[in-house]
C-alpha cells in the first residue's frame, strides 16, 4: 500500500504522470479497493468521538480517476446515461438490496445489508452493514456511513473532496437522520444520534445542548446520543436583528432502552418530527 501511496503522491505533484500506464494502473486499483471496501478515505480511530483518520491520499486518487476516465454513454433498460463512471454491479452477491431507480457509482462501497431505496451514493462513499438509504436521500463523494444508521427521505450527505485534507462527512454508527436533513462540509454526527426532520448541519454550525441550566456549544459536531432539532440565533447586521440558523441538542437517548426502539422513544418523548 506503501507503493501505491507513493505512486499517487507523485501524481498528484506532477499530473504528466497521468500519462503513465503505471500510475493509471495505481489509480484503478485504489478505487476498486474503495469499491470493496478494503481501504476507506477516512476511517475510525482507538478511542471513541471524532478521533477519525484521513487518508488525504485516497481522496487524491478519486479526484485523479475522473481526468483519466473517457466519457461513455450506459444504457439501463429504457434509461441511457451518459458519464465518465461506471455504475456498481453484482448486489445480489454483495447483500446489497437496490429498489429502482436507485443508483450507487463504482468505487462507493455498500456493506451486506445495505438497502437503497430510490438513491444515490457517490464514488469514494463508504455506507456500512444494515444501513438504509431512504427515497431520495443522497449520500456525497467521501461520506462515511455508519452501520444500522436510518437517512430518511431526502436527506442530504455532501461530499468532501477538496481540499483533500479535509473531514468528510461522518455518521456514526446507529444515528437517525429526519426527512430533508442536510449534513455538509464534514460534519460530524456520533453514534445513535437522532437528527430531527429538516435540521441543516456544516461544519460550522451552531450546535447547542440546551439541555442543562447554562447552554454549552459545539461547532459542526453532535455529540453520541443526542437528539437535536432545527433551532435559530439573533445575530445583528447593518440593516437591524435577524435570526440565522442553529441547531438545539434538546435530549439524550436512554441507555436503558433497547436500540430496536430507543429511537420510537426519542421522538416520542421530545415530540420531534421526522
Amino acid at each position: 500500500m506503501s507503493d501505491l501511496q507513493h505512486t499517487i503522491e507523485a501524481a498528484w505533484n506532477d499530473r504528466s504522470l497521468l500519462q503513465q500506464a503505471a500510475t493509471i494502473e495505481a489509480i484503478q486499483h485504489i478505487i476498486e479497493e474503495l469499491d470493496k471496501g478494503r481501504i476507506r478515505v477516512a476511517q475510525p480511530g482507538a478511542t471513541e468521538g471524532a478521533d477519525w483518520q484521513v487518508n488525504d491520499w485516497v481522496k487524491k486518487a478519486v479526484i485523479m480517476y475522473f481526468p483519466i476516465r473517457q466519457m461513455e454513454t450506459i444504457e439501463v433498460g429504457p434509461f441511457e446515461f451518459r458519464d465518465k463512471m461506471q455504475l456498481k454491479s453484482n448486489y445480489e452477491q454483495q447483500g446489497v438490496r437496490v429498489v429502482p431507480p436507485a443508483v450507487a457509482r463504482y468505487g462507493a462501497y455498500l456493506a451486506p445489508g445495505v438497502i437503497m431505496m430510490p438513491s444515490y451514493v457517490n464514488i469514494g462513499a463508504w455506507v456500512g452493514e444494515g444501513t438504509m438509504v431512504d427515497t431520495w436521500a443522497t449520500v456525497g463523494s467521501c461520506a462515511q456511513i455508519g452501520a444500522g444508521v436510518h437517512l430518511s427521505g431526502g436527506v442530504g450527505i455532501g461530499g468532501v473532496l477538496e481540499p483533500v485534507q479535509a473531514a468528510p462527512v461522518i455518521v456514526e454508527d446507529g444515528a437517525f437522520v429526519g426527512s430533508r436533513s442536510i449534513l455538509v462540509e464534514g460534519c460530524f454526527v456520533g453514534k445513535e444520534a437522532v437528527i430531527g426532520a429538516g435540521v441543516t448541519i456544516t461544519g460550522s454550525t451552531r450546535i447547542i445542548d440546551v439541555t442543562g441550566t447554562e447552554p454549552k456549544e459545539y461547532r459542526g459536531y453532535v455529540p453520541a446520543r443526542s437528539v437535536v432539532i432545527p433551532g435559530s440565533l439573533p445575530k445583528q447586521f447593518p440593516a437591524g436583528e435577524f435570526h440565522v440558523p442553529c441547531a438545539l441538542i434538546i435530549g439524550q437517548r436512554k441507555p436503558s432502552t433497547d436500540l430496536k426502539t430507543s429511537l420510537n422513544d426519542a421522538l416520542r418523548e421530545h415530540n420531534v418530527a421526522v
